[in-house]
């Protein structure tokens, strides 16, 4: 018998675990659920809200089992009329301080907190009382907080400290006033708040959601005067099902399409499409770079989140960003120039919608650095959630949905853009039209997959054109200060680096569909989801951005070649320092 695993009895039933288990997890590993609130698996596990306690045999008052490691013969009761007792009163004093509104918060369904009520069968609360009032938060194009609904699980602290080492909020005064803030308790728009999302993909109640704009889109979808389009980022497609009960990383593109047709959009584009663009800008600014001796490494621009945190933590490393602007915002441009006169439309009454897996997007939309003729790229950016509550306000039965196609000729993509959802997909993507770019062949060999994985930080050597380049793909700001610090201190030799705010890239991105506590400690989400993205590139008929006909008559027909003038005016930007704390 293995000397490190220790036997304990959990519930009468036996259990082997490790040395250094928690007993949470050991019951787990044995299929006995206790619950949780406050626990983050690997970010949260501090035992603040006291949800898991449990009974230890022969120690006074209860375990909080999510920090307490098991013991060799220890009995443990996950289930006794005093635990019982003690997490219905837990849950009493939570409620007692929290917003009741759940018939209009948006995480109704979908709260953990709610969960934990029906199953203790919370029916009305026995400690009513003085509650704490907060002031709502909507200053920020991104992020709404309401902290009338935190419980103080501390779970977007430790996201945002631990997991993207930001540190924009933390707990501030203290007993019954304390509450989750910023520094001087000003706005997350005045803050060094990235716009990343990740504090909200960890909040089990509304207290943090983004900032909801669908309400816009419904008004202009019903103004005849005004022609919508739509487009859809790669990683939606791949999680929006789950919004509707089916199994995550389905791949709901046709049923998506569908739907948006339904709810009355004029046309439905593809973003994969404006990544193509993105690559091929992308991938002709990198050849220049490396035949003329330009800024190296260069790094990609794609994430809003990203980008906003080197604006403000590296300035002086500004000059290694790739000037492409986005794929949405890419694709918003060439919307409102080249469709605009092609379908003799007024570019000003065209009303650009991006449905993103980020709400850092909502915050790109509206820099003055995207604007074209004094007209924004993109007039409204919404969640795959917010998606998913259109659809729903519509009364449309999503899982019956047909199968639709997108329209032509801004619907037709490569499998390069279906991977931009996932990290490492931008900078694969690039490589396979920077390879056929240099070496002037139609290259077979395609798949990067040494820049694949889920590694916060994968660094490879791929040799191109007989040349060995050092590249290096990070997702998460913890991971990207990493990097920039090596850049920074001249001590790394990179010649691409992709960087991704959210850790796994978009496909977890702040607007996708929230996962409990309990299945994101059970399942690997990001696995999932760009499996699913991986899937579609591989069954694709074209998997080369520079390979996609309408790429290459847009090119032919207006931008003339990658890295043109117009080219340049139309489908790249710039960016500016910015204050941290305003």
């Amino acid at each position: 018998m293995d000397e490190n695993l220790i036997t304990l009895t959990i519930d009468g039933q036996k259990v082997k675990a490790k040395e250094g288990t928690t007993i949470l997890q050991a019951a787990k590993q044995a299929g006995i659920d206790i619950p949780t609130l406050c626990f983050l698996k690997d970010i949260n596990e501090v035992g603040d809200c006291r949800m898991c306690i449990v009974e230890v045999e022969g120690r006074r008052g209860f375990a909080t089992s999510c920090i307490q490691t098991v013991e060799e013969g220890m009995v443990v009761h996950t289930h006794t009329p005093n635990v019982l007792e003690a997490r219905h009163v837990i849950l009493d004093l939570i409620i007692s301080n929290h917003a009741k509104d759940c018939l209009t918060c948006t995480r109704s369904g979908n709260c953990e907190l709610q969960t934990l009520a029906v199953k203790f069968n919370v029916l009305n609360v026995e400690f009513e009382g003085e509650r704490t009032k907060h002031k709502v938060d909507n200053i920020s194009p991104s992020i709404e907080r309401d902290f009338n609904k935190c419980i103080l699980c501390r779970r977007c602290i430790a996201a945002c400290k631990n997991v993207q080492k930001i540190g924009a909020i933390d707990c501030i005064s203290r007993g019954f006033e304390s509450c989750i803030s910023t520094v001087g308790d000003k706005s997350l728009n005045d803050v060094n708040c990235t716009f990343c999302g990740q504090c909200i993909e960890a909040c089990p109640t509304g207290a943090l959601h983004e900032k909801e704009t669908i309400n816009d889109v419904w008004v202009k979808l019903k103004d005849k005067d005004t022609y919508v389009i739509v487009q859809t980022a790669p990683a939606v497609r791949v999680a929006l099902g789950e919004e509707f009960g089916m199994d995550i990383g389905t791949n709901v593109t046709g049923k998506m399409v569908t739907a948006l047709k339904r709810l009355g959009f004029d046309k439905i584009f593809d973003t994969n499409t404006g990544a193509d663009f993105t690559i091929m800008e992308e991938a002709n600014e990198f050849v220049q770079r490396i035949q003329n001796n330009g800024v190296l490494p260069m790094i990609t621009s794609c994430s809003p989140g990203w980008v906003r945190y080197i604006e403000m933590n590296y300035p002086e490393l500004l000059p290694h960003l790739s000037t492409c602007k986005s794929p949405h915002e890419m694709l918003g441009a060439i919307l409102k120039t080249y469709y605009a006169k092609k379908e003799g439309i007024d570019p000003k009454n065209i009303y650009v919608v991006s449905v993103m897996p980020c709400i850092a997007k909502k915050f790109e939309r509206q820099r003055d650095e995207l604007k074209n003729n004094d007209l924004y790229n993109v007039d409204n950016v919404i969640t795959t959630r917010e998606l998913s509550r259109m659809i729903k306000q519509a009364n449309i039965e999503f899982n019956k949905l047909e199968d639709s196609e997108f329209d032509l000729p801004l619907g037709e993509a490569t499998g390069a853009g279906a991977i931009f959802g996932t990290t490492g997909g931008v900078m694969e993507a690039a490589l396979r039209t920077a390879q056929d770019t240099l070496t002037g062949k139609d290259l077979k060999e395609i798949d990067f997959k040494e820049v694949r994985g889920g590694k916060g930080i994968k660094k490879s050597k791929v040799n191109i054109a007989g040349k060995d380049l050092k590249v290096v793909a990070a997702s998460g700001l913890a991971n990207a200060k990493e990097i920039l610090e090596e850049i920074k201190n001249k001590k790394a030799d990179y010649q691409f680096v992709e960087i991704m705010a959210c850790p796994g890239g978009c496909v977890m991105g702040g607007g996708q569909p929230i996962k409990s506590s309990k299945i994101q400690s059970e399942v690997d989400v990001r696995k999932l989801r760009a499996d699913a993205l991986y899937s579609i590139d591989e069954k694709s008929v074209i998997r080369k951005s520079h390979e996609n006909p309408v790429i290459n008559k847009v090119y032919d027909e207006f931008l003339e070649k990658p890295g043109s003038h117009i080219a340049h005016e139309l489908l790249h930007t710039s960016y500016k320092e910015r204050e941290k704390y305003i």
